[in-house]
């Protein structure tokens, strides 16, 4: 069955992207929904609670970031195994990826109870907004438990090539939240801290729920039994899943300073950029879905060796994530007024945010190619690429020219969105000039810094390629230049980005 599925992917692998992401997409537009509706909820209840929860985003960020980053890693090991034919040593990292998602939980979950308070005060949280805030991320830390093993399942599932399963999970987890939702925070009225327990409970549900279809539906058979603790084995999950995780960690304390700068001009800029984040994810959701389908893609034709066509799948890829950011950033930009009034009628709010958004769609495009070129690494097994790109685009360019704006010259707070745009642009230079020498590399069997070709075999490169435009008929038709057909190109790392 494994075999067929890759045999498919390889026949038509512009099927197969849209066919793994067009569930992934389906249960992250259901999620957008759901963020637009956990803060609409939270927004009828004040600025106070608005600002609360945009405070406690970056925290609930980081156990995220964690969490999805050591997913991204078990999806691409999972993948590059079955795609080598390596159907137990999978079976056995898909058992360490449970574990070791439970044992993050408990660390993160003992830190993380000591250290919420003291961080929203670090954030510029006080008052009612620091009680809130507090509240509700307490709540949130104990759904540790159901939220990483369930993760660790989900990416089991996705590195077979299954993204139906996961859809379904997250869609019933995400309809169950929006029910709960009104019932925690107006009916029982808890507020801020009832709209956490309503997303812990949907949690516990979702993990059930993949318990009970991992021994109806998975291909790998996960028996504790058969458990054997390899060291290197959690070396190839921590190589692409820490650099992963430490990526996103970026983006957590990215958030927490611009959270930071938002905060010295009012807690309703806060607010407003909350609104304005929480539109954004309408944009990053669907990209990150389309990249986390384009993983699990590179990661079984890199195991198979079919680099030429992996190649192409990502410049594919781009070029859809491209259009699709380029088209709702068009949209915002036009209506950005239609779109905010979800979270609130509040004037102030509606002017700070809109003026805000307009500024910021321009980062949606450079976020498209970011998130692409990002995870196309990640599915060969490079780790490293992520986290440098992005420590360029934050640390070295967005916020010490962010702070620069708003501290030094005493721009406006527009000027934080011109940053994120400085920011994007130089990430995507890093992110094209990693990806093209990486393609040089494997087209001349040479590692490249910051992962591992792994059980590849580079010599077969010139083999597979010479059969690449006859074997796979979808790919060479449709591209938009005959250039890249095996009997025109023999190596995969010739055509460039």
């Amino acid at each position: 069955m494994l075999n067929q599925r890759l045999t498919a992917f390889i026949a038509r692998p512009r099927r197969a992207l849209f066919q793994l992401a067009l569930p992934t997409v389906t249960a992250m537009a259901v999620q957008t929904t759901y963020n637009m509706v956990d803060t609409a909820y939270v927004g009828r209840l004040g600025t106070a609670a608005l600002a609360a929860l945009t405070f406690s985003f970056p925290l609930f960020f980081i156990l995220v970031s964690i969490n999805t980053g050591m997913g991204v890693g078990l999806n691409s090991l999972i993948a590059r195994q079955l795609g080598a034919g390596r159907h137990q040593a999978a079976e056995n990292s898909a058992l360490h990826g449970v574990v070791i998602a439970l044992g993050t939980a408990t660390v993160l979950f003992a830190a993380g109870i000591g250290a919420a308070r003291p961080l929203f005060l670090l954030l510029g949280a006080e008052g009612r907004i620091l009680e809130l805030g507090s509240a509700y991320m307490n709540i949130i830390l104990a759904g540790n438990f159901f939220m990483f093993p369930a993760y660790a399942l989900h990416s089991i599932f996705s590195g077979q090539g299954d993204t139906v399963t996961p859809m379904q999970v997250q869609i019933a987890g995400l309809l169950l939240n929006i029910a709960l939702d009104p019932l925690f925070i107006f009916t029982f009225d808890l507020g801020v801290p009832g709209a956490a327990l309503a997303t812990v409970i949907s949690q516990g549900a979702g993990l059930v729920l993949f318990a009970l279809f991992l021994h109806r539906r998975s291909l790998l058979r996960l028996h504790p039994g058969s458990f054997r603790w390899h060291g290197k084995t959690v070396r190839e999950l921590l190589t692409v899943g820490g650099p992963a995780s430490l990526t996103m960690l970026l983006m957590a304390f990215y958030i927490m300073f611009l959270n930071r700068f938002m905060a010295h001009y009012s807690a309703a800029h806060v607010a407003a950029f909350g609104m304005s984040s929480r539109l954004e994810s309408a944009v990053v959701m669907p990209l990150v879905a389309l990249a986390i389908a384009l993983l699990t893609l590179t990661g079984m034709f890199h195991g198979a060796s079919e680099f030429t066509l992996m190649r192409r799948i990502i410049h594919f890829a781009m070029k859809i994530n491209l259009a699709y950011a380029a088209a709702v950033g068009i949209i915002f930009f036009a209506r950005p007024r239609f779109f905010l009034r979800t979270f609130t009628d509040n004037r102030e709010l509606l002017d700070i945010a809109a003026a805000y958004l307009r500024v910021e769609v321009f980062t949606f495009p450079l976020m498209a190619i970011n998130i692409t070129a990002n995870r196309a690494l990640q599915g060969m097994g490079f780790g490293l690429p992520g986290i440098a790109i992005n420590f360029v685009r934050v640390f070295i360019v967005a916020i010490p020219l962010a702070y620069a704006f708003v501290y030094i010259l005493e721009f406006s707070y527009l000027s934080i969105a011109v940053a994120m745009i400085a920011g994007g642009i130089a990430a995507d230079i890093t992110a094209i000039g990693w990806l093209r020498a990486t393609y040089r590399d494997i087209a001349t069997g040479r590692s490249p810094a910051g992962g591992d070709i792994g059980r590849t075999n580079p010599a077969a490169l010139g083999r597979r390629d010479s059969g690449a435009g006859s074997r796979n008929p979808e790919v060479g038709s449709q591209d938009s230049g005959s250039q890249d057909s095996g009997s025109r190109e023999p190596e995969a790392g010739r055509k460039t980005v």
